[in-house]
This record gives C-alpha cells, sequence and structure tokens, in this order.
C-alpha cells in the first residue's frame, strides 16, 4: 500500500525534546515501513526516516508555530500529490483534515486533542465539511463529547520498547514530566511530594508565555527543599529519570486524549500514579500497574502502595497493550477500512 503520512510541521521527526505527536508519528512511519508498505513522510528537513521524506523547510519552524501560513504550505505539499497514494494519513490538525475533503484519495485524521469547548465545536464543522474524512481516536474516552462524528478506529499510542529498558528497583524521588500548565498539574505534583515527605524531580516544557506565568507562579516559588525543576529534558535523559523514580505522578485535571508519559513510566518499570481524568483508566491497569484517584489529595498516602506494585508487571503489560506492532496493525486496519469505504463509493 501506497502511504502518505502528514506530520505536525513544527518539530523534527522524531523530536529532539517536546514532540509527542512527532513520536507516534516516527513511530507509525517506520512500522509501517517495517511492514513492506511504501510510505511517505511529509515533515521538516531535519527529520530523519526510513520512509522516503518530502519537506518544504529543511528546519522544524518551531519559532513560528501556530502561523497558518506554515502550517498550510507543510499540509498542501501532502494534498497536491494526493493521487499518488492509496491514502494519506494527517496528523498535522484540523486544517490537513479539511484539505481532505477536497481530494479523491481516501483520507484518515488522527484526533491528537481533546474535542470540549472550541475543539469540538470545530471538528463539528468539519464533520458537516467534510463527512468524507475518516477520524481516529487515540481512546475511547476522547470521542465521548462527539460520539456521532465520522470514527473510523481508535489506535491508542504506542512506545518503541526498546528504548525505554526495565530497571526493576525502587527509587528514592518522586518524578513529574509535563509542559507547564494548571492541567498537567505541576503544582498539584508538588504539594503530594511535600505532603509524602519525598524529593520531587520536575522536568518539561516551558516556552510559551502561558507556560512561562505558571512556572513562575506556581512552580518557582516551591523550587529547593528537595524540589527540582531540571528544564526540558532529551530522550536519555527521560528514561533515566522514569528509570529510577519511585513513582510517577500525573495529577491531570483536563480530558487528556491519551497521556503518553503514563506508558513510558511503566514500560521503566515505574509506577504511576494519575488522577480519573481523559484516557487514564483506559492506560493505567488500576492496582497493577498504577493507582487512580479521584482527586489528587489522596495521592500522598498513596505512594508507597503505588510502589509496592510489581515493576516488571508493569513492563509486561505495556508490552501486552503498548507495543509498536500493535499500532501498526491498528492503522493498518484502519486504512484498509477507508480504501475499501472509497471503492465501494466510487
Amino acid at each position: 500500500m501506497k502511504i502518505a503520512v502528514l506530520s505536525p510541521v513544527w518539530f523534527p521527526v522524531p523530536p529532539t525534546r517536546y514532540g509527542g505527536i512527532e513520536w507516534i508519528v516516527s513511530l507509525l512511519a517506520e512500522g509501517l515501513v517495517r511492514a513492506g508498505h511504501d510510505v511517505t513522510l511529509f515533515a521538516s528537513g531535519d527529520s530523519t526516516t526510513q520512509a522516503e521524506l518530502v519537506a518544504v523547510f529543511d528546519e522544524a519552524p518551531s519559532e513560528m508555530i501556530g502561523i497558518a501560513q506554515y502550517e498550510l504550505r507543510h499540509a498542501l505539499s501532502c494534498f497536491e500529490r494526493a493521487d499518488d497514494f492509496d491514502v494519506i494519513n494527517d496528523h498535522s490538525g484540523p486544517l490537513g483534515a479539511m484539505l481532505g475533503g477536497v481530494v479523491d484519495t481516501p483520507v484518515v485524521h488522527t484526533v491528537h486533542g481533546p474535542l470540549g469547548g472550541e475543539p469540538g465545536l470545530l471538528y463539528e464543522s468539519l464533520s458537516k465539511v467534510c463527512p468524507e474524512v475518516g477520524l481516529i481516536s487515540l481512546s475511547m474516552n476522547q470521542r465521548k463529547p462527539l460520539l456521532d462524528l465520522n470514527w473510523v478506529a481508535n489506535c491508542p499510542n504506542a512506545l518503541e520498547l526498546e528504548v525505554y529498558p526495565v530497571h526493576p528497583h525502587k527509587g528514592d524521588y518522586l518524578l513529574f514530566l509535563g509542559r507547564m500548565s494548571a492541567e498537567k498539574g505541576c503544582h498539584r505534583a508538588i504539594e503530594v511530594a511535600k505532603e509524602a515527605g519525598m524529593p520531587l524531580l520536575i522536568a518539561g516544557k516551558m516556552q510559551d508565555r502561558a507556560e512561562k506565568e505558571y512556572f513562575e507562579e506556581h512552580v518557582r516559588p516551591n523550587l529547593g527543599w528537595g524540589i527540582e525543576y531540571l528544564g526540558e529534558v532529551d530522550h536519555s535523559k527521560k528514561v533515566d529519570l522514569l528509570q529510577n523514580a519511585r513513582v510517577t505522578l500525573f495529577p491531570i485535571e483536563w480530558e487528556e486524549p491519551f497521556g503518553l508519559v503514563m506508558i513510558e513510566s511503566m514500560a521503566c518499570g515505574t509506577p504511576v500514579l494519575a488522577t480519573r481524568w481523559g484516557a487514564v483508566p483506559e492506560v493505567i491497569d488500576d492496582g497493577r500497574t498504577g493507582i487512580i484517584v479521584d482527586d489528587y489529595t489522596e495521592m500522598p498516602a498513596l505512594v508507597e502502595r503505588a510502589a509496592a506494585l510489581d515493576p516488571m508487571d508493569c513492563r509486561r503489560y505495556v508490552e501486552e497493550r503498548f507495543s509498536s506492532d500493535r499500532m501498526v496493525r491498528d492503522y493498518e486496519a484502519a486504512y484498509e477500512k477507508a480504501v475499501e469505504g472509497a471503492v465501494a463509493a466510487a
């Protein structure tokens, strides 16, 4: 099958630091190549892939993030070649989904964000204007606000497990990985660590204005006395942090569509202590690979219970549920469904 995979343009594939979507796009494109497909990846020129790479920009224009002109030029480079492919899988965002409605080639669009509020209204409109574009969710919870959209598959995220080696031992600090925002909950992780009387290491993106303001107000005043911010770390450092933490804290308060940090942590053998929001109950096996609570204030009393969970069981669970082979098979089935639907409609 000739497959076009359209990545967001803002970060290289795979990303050097921040870029959860780009990690998934990389894993998917490489897996599709290994499965014998003819894959063309549309991404920035500083990307690395075994697929054919097509780039409008030599380097990812990260400093221009959100400017539609850059996003449109990138997306058009894919859709103007639509006839070259059997199917196009767009990961670039709603603009790519909209362009999918003007080509004859079957298009599936992976929804990487939540569907509440304005994003939900946008996707409702897109489904009316471009009803032939099939949508792929990352979790069933992600669909809840808009169950009647043109969902064609649910393809949970995955990991390249070889680059997340397990390290089964009981670490001496708690860990928070995530961008600096109230919804991700770094300030809640700090409260948990203080009440539990444990050190907390924090790593995550702090680039845009809102993230910097949040950090200055809610995180910086609490640094010291065992609470340390490491900045945005590379993959090697992230794995080291995950391997050596006692528990990873995931105190979100938003409808997160998936949450890669959870499976990254469990793959390394570190249980996760998380709040019951978004896809958390679909990702963590409560009582086996982590503990799920209704309110983050319950977390301090449950740190040691979470830490007592079997690290190798955490690893086995991720191998069972979140391998790259499983994700590639899911996407292959979605592509076949889209192609069959297009043939039936012709």
